[in-house]
């Protein structure tokens, strides 16, 4: 089954993109949602395992409202109150999301600093 992260901007697809194997699709809402992009995304989506990465500000949480009654089965990945949205949070702070949501084996992980 394929994997397929939902988020609101095209930086934050480039930001998670790092980070994640190509296996794994990211969408974007372009920050907002009508009728026409809602059945777009839902064609996409088709049978995959959705998530839903969204900022944590009164636009994310309006955008994860909406995509939560088209997806209801998708998992809720959240982003620190305090970050610039997905785009500004840290990669250390991205890479403990995925994880706890589960995504450990798409994870390209940073080379660690030499001492």
């Amino acid at each position: 089954m394929s994997i397929i992260i939902i988020v609101e901007g095209k930086n934050d697809r480039s930001r998670l993109r790092r980070l994640l194997k190509p296996e794994v699709d990211l969408l974007c809402t372009f920050g907002t949602l009508n009728t026409l992009k809602l059945e777009n995304l839902r064609k996409q989506v088709g049978d995959s395992e959705v998530y839903l990465y969204l900022d944590n500000d009164s636009s994310g949480k309006k955008i994860r409202g909406v995509l939560r009654d088209a997806f209801p089965d998708a998992e809720h990945i959240y982003t620190r109150r305090g970050y610039a949205g997905v785009e500004g949070t840290p990669d250390e702070y991205h890479i403990a999301q995925l994880e706890k949501a589960g995504l450990e084996e798409f994870i390209i992980y940073p080379e660690p600093l030499p001492f």
